[in-house]
């Protein structure tokens, strides 16, 4: 959904990974510092660190920003790698597995609304590895990719409802793993 918007921008964010690479920080320093931060907003929706639920959705969004700066970055000084790929796709398991455990330990949400959330947004990831390693290119498939679910969940916990973000990242996650499984089957 946010595909023609991530290609607006692009230049810009490629603009922004310049000007960090000048810092000397590889890019898998900013995967990890991405990664911190959302486990900080793990954190913040446990209620280990003072904040509510405002606070964990502006860091949260802190941590989907950083998780376009590592790839820019790496763009911009030319270090793409497959392990920088990998390293940076795993931070970003760990880091939906850090938030989604923040808000089960909250109790605000329902634990069973949380798993599948959590579950159902592994299955997006999973379909998409998997498809790829069958040799098809699953990005811009679906409706709800990472990207739109940080985004649901970050409006949602701002606005105080983060039932309802997790409600609607399951939605968009479910429906997403179903297109994606769709698409992989009748390509293959």
């Amino acid at each position: 959904m946010l595909d023609r918007l991530r290609n607006a921008i692009a230049p810009m964010v490629l603009s922004v990974g310049k000007g960090l690479g000048k810092t000397g920080l590889p890019p898998n320093f900013w995967t990890f510092l991405g990664l911190l931060v959302s486990a900080v907003a793990g954190a913040i929706y446990a209620g280990y660190i003072e904040g509510g639920f405002l606070l964990a959705g502006l860091v949260l969004l802190l941590g989907g920003a950083l998780d376009i700066v590592d790839g820019a970055v790496a763009k911009a000084t030319n270090r793409v790698t497959k392990s920088g790929a990998f390293l940076d796709s795993t931070a970003d398991r760990v880091s939906e597995v850090a938030v989604f455990a923040g808000i089960l330990i909250s109790n605000t949400v329902d634990g069973y609304l949380v798993i599948l959330a959590l579950a159902f947004s592994l299955l997006v990831s999973y379909t998409r590895a998997k498809g790829e390693s069958l040799g098809l290119t699953l990005g811009g498939v679906g409706v709800g990719e990472r990207p739109e679910r940080i985004l649901a969940l970050v409006i949602f916990s701002i606005v105080g409802l983060v039932y309802w973000g997790v409600v609607i990242v399951l939605i968009l996650a479910l429906i997403t793993f179903l297109q994606r499984v769709v698409f992989i089957v009748r390509r293959i």
